[in-house]
């Protein structure tokens, strides 16, 4: 327990003390665990209807996947790998565009989401905030925002009376759909990794008086689950007992932390820093926490790629499969009870929904990649480790023993962690290099206390293996059901009892010697394969192989024991059967769940029996063989994804076989160079004859904004309501014909560029670069006629908005436009300023994608981005021939697509990098596929040249509208190179087709200008 002195005027009095602090009126009260009796926990684990379960989840934010219909797809791919809960982020800004007024329908409704949980059996963590972070634009916070004086995430009176609307109606939704009234939701986060703060802070930090008020707010919208945090570090900061001035308040049920050992450096994709690997994690919760399990409520899946960055492929490497076997492991080491991989899915930034240090990507490096194709090995890693923990229940109430090199081993270089039964005989050895970073192999015996006494392992010949970056689990007196196995250095996928046998399947790497023992005084026999030296003695049977490519099958009374290598155990799925009881679809322990073991190809999502046939629907990617392990003694047909297999039972083991067969199907997709393209200028502003008469006026004299004003008004664009996408400014001056240069100061984030015309003279580009998020430029100017009026007109990106991680600088507040201009010899007060962005800003048009996807751009304002625009009069004109002077261009296209049905296919937006004159052009462009944003390329900065566009978005079955703008910012124009529609592995599917997302076509806006 930890206790801050803060102010005591700040002080929080007794329980039910009344506060008012800003927004609604609210008392304070500890949090009981007596509102719900479905979901409890202890020091060991979390309970659901009073039976242990280990928290295996994965991250995935249903707002970077607007298809509905495609969120039980990535569902049932996280169920497929043994995990059983998903946490989620809410991103306020998609929800509250317009204060006031809360919109979660079409793309972003919780219904569906909430429905195909359930459907898929996943339990769901909700985070919805109010702040999130997670790389989203303002960290979630909407960009109004940015006109309140108070200090964000504080117990500033006009923030909490900001958060009051969205967290009434999405803690009422969250309410709805938890567990107690059926729904799939057992845990809920208020805030986010609320741990740093920097400067003077409102109210003190941490402050339990904004905790609470948020907690609150929740609470009162019907929350009955635990809550639960994500402390950035392991600080404590409001653990259960946490004090601030003697008061609890702030307190959440169930303490937690995150942590990125690796960190973010996909440029150095081989290299683990030292010192990444926590050898203190344990030990801290206990001093911490030691009334709750040990919960890592955000753990690092992958890692996010900035502008100008070495791409997501290069993330999939550093957070490969070893670094999941070496620093899961630990974890698992270290007791862990919930473990939350962020991400899981990431997802695509469209729309503008990203923070402005990321691009349109956010696969994240992550197991299922953004376009939801399977063909990382980590996902199959995984797989093999959370499919164990399922049928491991004596690991949930197990204590962390011995941690030490050379304590269970004959090697120095070997350091193994003790997990004890505490309670079951069970015992449980995680094995890794003391150097964690080794990237040689080491070999070993174990010297393990067992119900048989201290036995030296192998006992038959030779010596075990622990490859370079890997770890193993060992485990000794393991309850098989009745059957004990006493010992296995090989690793268990997975066992399960069948009707009148019991199946264990256990897994090595390429090449490593293995040996297992199982109590029994049943004769011992290979069934099938050759190799495996057997010896029965005292009791025992011993098994020692060394792991090759084929399978070997051993039989011992009851009890058959598959050995694969870790290749052959990645195509091996254990999907359960849905039950008629409270827990339906979702997983509960393995003394209580039907299943069976299925090997087959790409994916396995679920099974069911009707008659007397067992179904498997899943995917294919290639022809590959099926077997069934432990089919149900009533079924005697096999189906896969509908169609009838004809099967062969082995007359040993039972196990069906037989071949799953797959046929690529002919795909014709459009050569994107030939379509009928059409052209617009996008940025008429230029033109002599623009009227900017609608346009909103720059006069403000004042502003919220903690960033001091260096111009006689305003020019930040969310004081006037435009917070996302392409900015325009326009200012108006009368020359007094002494102007020889302009400078001006432009913010759009990391990556942004900015454009300047003088009346329709192109004076100048900032091209951007990755690592500046604002820019000083001074332009010469044309020589200027004394009394003759100019316009400036000044085009600048807004990449999103800053995060606002660390309480206290409130970056999210950083403006974004024009932050300071100078003209020679002339007054600031000589330009007068109109800007625009989105048509209507907060009161925005399209509410179908959003209040973030659309910017400023003239071809955005009017909504000819969406499917059937008024193009019969606009003039030829194709991307691939560009522009050839500085400027936007506009160009739009339709095409149909017809793709076989039952088929998932990946498709790719592709852009080639363009050069002219051997130097990379300036220039960058947006996609658009039927009215979505999703994609934001700059040619000079990259690293993005691929964008995947889901079905959903994409009419596979239909007409498509696309569109994109180029943004010239070199004066000899831009143009598209090798921008291309291409095609991944098609997958046959069971998954059912997703229906096209809202997709509103083009209608003549009123007020568009």
């Amino acid at each position: 327990m930890k206790v801050f002195n803060i102010l005591a005027a700040f002080a929080i009095a007794a329980q039910a003390a009344a506060l008012s602090v800003g927004g609604r009126q609210m008392h304070v009260e500890r949090d009981s665990d007596a509102l719900q009796s479905i979901v409890t926990y202890d020091q060991h684990s979390l309970k659901i209807y009073g039976e242990r379960v280990f928290i295996f989840s994965g991250e995935f934010h249903p707002y970077r996947l607007p298809v509905p219909d495609l969120w039980l797809d990535v569902f049932q791919k996280i169920k497929a790998l043994g995990f059983d809960v998903v946490s989620f982020y809410v991103h306020w800004a998609l929800l509250e565009g317009q204060p006031g007024t809360y919109l979660a329908d079409g793309v972003f409704a919780f219904e569906p989401f909430f429905d195909a949980a359930k459907q898929a059996g996943i339990y769901l963590i909700a985070r919805p905030g109010p702040y999130i972070n997670a790389e989203s634009s303002g960290g979630g916070f909407p960009g109004w925002l940015q006109r309140i004086k108070g200090q964000l995430r504080t117990r500033a009176p006009d923030f909490l009376s900001a958060t009051d609307n969205y967290m009434t109606h999405i803690g009422a939704t969250i309410a709805k759909a938890q567990i107690t009234n059926g729904g799939p939701v057992i845990l809920v986060q208020p805030e986010n990794e609320y741990t740093g703060s920097s400067g003077t802070v409102t109210g003190g930090f941490p402050d339990p008086v904004f905790f609470a008020y948020v907690k609150k707010q929740l609470r009162d919208a019907g929350i009955v689950v635990p809550f639960i945090s994500n402390d950035a570090s392991p600080k404590g900061i409001f653990a259960p007992g946490y004090t601030v001035n003697g008061s609890t308040a702030g307190d959440v049920d169930i303490y937690g932390v995150d942590s990125y050992p690796l960190g973010f450096d996909c440029a150095h994709p081989y290299t683990w820093p030292s010192g990444a690997l926590s050898t203190s994690a344990h030990s801290t919760h206990e001093n911490q926490s030691p009334s709750t399990f040990f919960s890592l409520d955000e753990y690092q899946g992958g890692s996010f790629d900035p502008w100008g960055g070495l791409g997501f492929a290069q993330c999939s490497i550093l957070l490969n499969m070893e670094f999941e076997r070496v620093f899961y492991k630990n974890n698992f080491a270290s007791a862990v009870a919930l473990l939350n991989i962020y991400m899981i899915y990431g997802g695509t930034n469209w729309g503008n929904l990203g923070h402005a240090g990321g691009y349109t990507s956010y696969d994240y490096g992550s197991s299922i990649a953004e376009n939801r194709e399977l063909y990382r090995e980590k996902y199959s890693e995984l797989k093999l480790q959370a499919n164990f923990l399922k049928i491991s229940p004596a690991y949930l109430t197990a204590s962390v023993g011995t941690a030490t090199t050379g304590a269970f081993t004959d090697s120095s270089s070997i350091f193994t962690t003790q997990l004890l039964g505490n309670g079951t005989a069970s015992n449980f050895y995680i094995v890794r290099h003391s150097d964690f970073q080794q990237t040689t192999s080491a070999t070993y015996s174990l010297s393990l206390n067992t119900s048989q006494g201290v036995l030296s392992i192998p006992q038959l010949d030779g010596s075990l293996t622990l490859s370079g970056r890997d770890s193993k689990w060992h485990i000794t007196d393991y309850d098989l059901g009745g059957t004990t196995l006493l010992y296995s250095t090989a690793e268990i996928f997975t066992w399960k009892k069948f009707d009148k046998k019991t199946v264990l399947v256990v897994y090595g790497g390429p090449g490593e010697q293995h040996e297992l023992s199982i109590l029994t005084a049943s004769p011992a026999e290979q069934v099938e394969g050759t190799g495996v030296t057997l010896q029965s003695n005292d009791g025992q049977t011993i098994l020692n192989w060394v792991t090759s490519s084929t399978r070997q099958v051993i039989q011992i009374g009851g009890l058959l024991i598959y050995i694969l290598d870790r290749n052959t155990a990645y195509n091996y799925w254990v999907p359960d059967f849905v039950r008629t009881d409270n827990w339906g679809a979702f997983t509960s322990n393995i003394e209580n769940r039907t299943s069976v073991i299925v090997q087959a190809g790409y994916l396995v999502r679920s099974v069911h029996i009707k008659g007397n046939a067992l179904y498997i629907d899943g995917d294919l990617n290639a022809t590959a063989p099926i077997k069934v392990i432990g089919a149900p003694a009533s079924t005697q047909d096999l189906y896969f994804n509908s169609q009838k297999l004809s099967v062969t039972t082995d007359p040993v083991t039972g196990e069906w076989s037989s071949t799953l067969p797959y046929a690529a199907p002919k795909i014709f997709l459009p050569d994107l160079s030939t379509l009928e393209w059409k052209y617009l200028d996008n940025l008429p502003e230029v033109q002599s004859s623009y009227d900017d008469s609608l346009w909103r006026s720059a006069n403000f004299t004042i502003s919220n904004n903690p960033t001091v004003l260096q111009t006689p008004t305003s020019l930040y664009s969310s004081d006037y309501g435009y917070h996302t996408g392409v900015l325009i400014y326009r200012g108006h001056f009368v020359a007094s014909g002494n102007e020889t240069s302009f400078s001006i100061t432009t913010q759009g984030g990391s990556a942004f560029g900015s454009s300047v015309w003088l009346n329709s003279t192109y004076i100048g580009s900032w091209a951007g670069i990755d690592a500046a998020d604002s820019k000083v430029s001074t332009y010469t100017l044309p020589n200027l006629v004394a009394g003759k009026s100019y316009v400036f007109t000044v085009v600048v990106d807004n990449n999103g908005l800053d995060e606002n991680w660390v309480v206290g600088p409130d970056e999210m507040k950083h403006p974004r436009g024009i932050l300071n201009y100078s003209l020679t010899s002339r007054p600031q007060s000589s330009i007068t300023w109109k800007l625009t962005g989105n048509l209507g800003g907060e009161t925005y048009i399209d509410k179908a994608r959003g209040p973030l996807n659309e910017g400023g751009l003239y071809a955005e304002r009017q909504g000819f981005t969406q499917p059937n625009p008024p193009n019969h009069n606009w003039a030829t004109g194709n991307p691939g021939t560009g522009i050839s002077k500085a400027g936007v261009a506009f160009y739009q296209a339709s095409f149909s697509l017809d793709l076989p049905a039952n088929y998932d296919i990946p498709l790719t937006f592709n852009f080639g990098n363009t050069t002219i004159n051997s130097i990379t052009a300036d220039y960058r462009a947006q996609l658009w596929v039927n009215g979505y944003q999703f994609g934001k390329y700059t040619n000079n900065i990259g690293p993005q040249s691929s964008y995947p566009v889901p079905q959903g978005i994409l009419n596979y079955h239909g007409q498509n509208w696309l569109a994109i703008e180029i943004w010239a910012q070199q004066a000899d124009g831009a143009h598209l190179t090798n921008f291309t529609l291409q095609a991944g592995t098609p997958v046959w599917t069971s998954m059912t087709e997703p229906k096209m997302a809202p997709s509103p076509s083009y209608s003549q806006r009123a007020g568009a200008y």
